[in-house]
């Protein structure tokens, strides 16, 4: 899962919160965060601006998550240049770092990444089927 999408499963006045929840409620759904995500999430949810969380609910609330169904861990073992190699030359600027990290994550572990941003598709090109664009009501 991308940041974005976990951010809307755990905020539910986020706008994709329905639809992101329907796609997590799915029977015998396997899925994963990594470090990066995780990250990504304190981040947002502990800025004053955004989410005025301290670490501490974060984290629980991070760990209450990862109680549901189908949980795994997913380790990032590569570096980024490593990662993003599959579509480096589909790369254009600075905001795709993050989405690239997770894409080739998923290349490399033979995944998929879930998110709510078609753009990623292009940048995927060949590696499309590890993209899984989420429907938004």
């Amino acid at each position: 899962m991308d940041i974005n999408t976990v951010i809307a499963l755990l905020d539910q006045a986020h706008i994709h919160n329905e639809a992101v929840t329907e796609w997590f409620d799915t029977p015998g759904l396997q899925w994963a965060l990594c470090p990066f995500t995780e990250a990504g999430v304190l981040r947002f949810f502990t800025r004053p601006k955004t989410g005025d969380m301290s670490m501490g609910e974060v984290t629980a609330m991070l760990d209450r998550m990862k109680q549901e169904p189908g949980y795994h861990y997913q380790p990032v073992t590569s570096d980024w240049q490593t990662l993003t190699k599959p579509f480096f030359k589909r790369l254009q600027g600075h905001n795709q770092v993050t989405d690239a990290h997770l894409l080739g994550l998923a290349i490399h572990e033979r995944l998929v990444l879930v998110t709510f941003d078609k753009a990623i598709l292009y940048m995927a090109g060949e590696h499309a089927k590890h993209v899984h664009i989420l429907k938004t009501k």
